[in-house]
């Protein structure tokens, strides 16, 4: 990969970093919820947690909330904007996808993964994958667990 190339790709990371971070589109709290879940990164004291509404099997709607680096608040907006209207099998898939993404592994549906395609420079820092993973997995464990009562 050329040094221009790694250049722009390290420019987008931040700018996307930044933006999401500071201006989140999906924080707050989601009435009508039906999983939800609080993930704690205990290497860094970072927090989220994700509300998610699933109707027959699809993602209706995804909120979070929490405290943390950017990375991890940047990270967790995007998540919810990538999986709000997809299956759970769909959803599922892209949590693997990010996850390997991160990770330097190949992915299978890059191009599904929209914005968060830009957090893949986070690789570069093996300590803060962890923050980038913290809602994707806030997210795959609420769906695992029993819907809010």
């Amino acid at each position: 990969m050329s040094l221009n190339k790694l250049n722009r790709m390290d420019q987008l990371y931040k700018a996307v970093i930044v933006e999401r971070s500071t201006h989140p589109k999906h924080r707050g709290q989601l009435a009508g919820a039906t999983h939800e879940f609080t993930l704690l990164n205990p290497s860094c004291g970072d927090t989220v947690y994700v509300q998610i509404q699933v109707v027959d099997q699809r993602v209706e709607a995804v909120c979070f909330n929490g405290e943390g680096c950017a990375i991890s608040m940047a990270s967790a907006d995007i998540m919810a904007e990538v999986l709000q209207g997809k299956t759970l099998e769909e959803a599922e898939q892209l949590i693997e996808d990010f996850n390997a993404l991160v990770q330097g592994q190949p992915v299978a549906h890059l191009s599904q993964l929209g914005e968060a395609q830009a957090i893949e420079g986070v690789r570069q820092f093996p300590a803060r994958i962890r923050c980038a993973q913290l809602a994707w997995k806030a997210f795959q464990q609420a769906v695992d667990e029993d819907e809010v009562e």
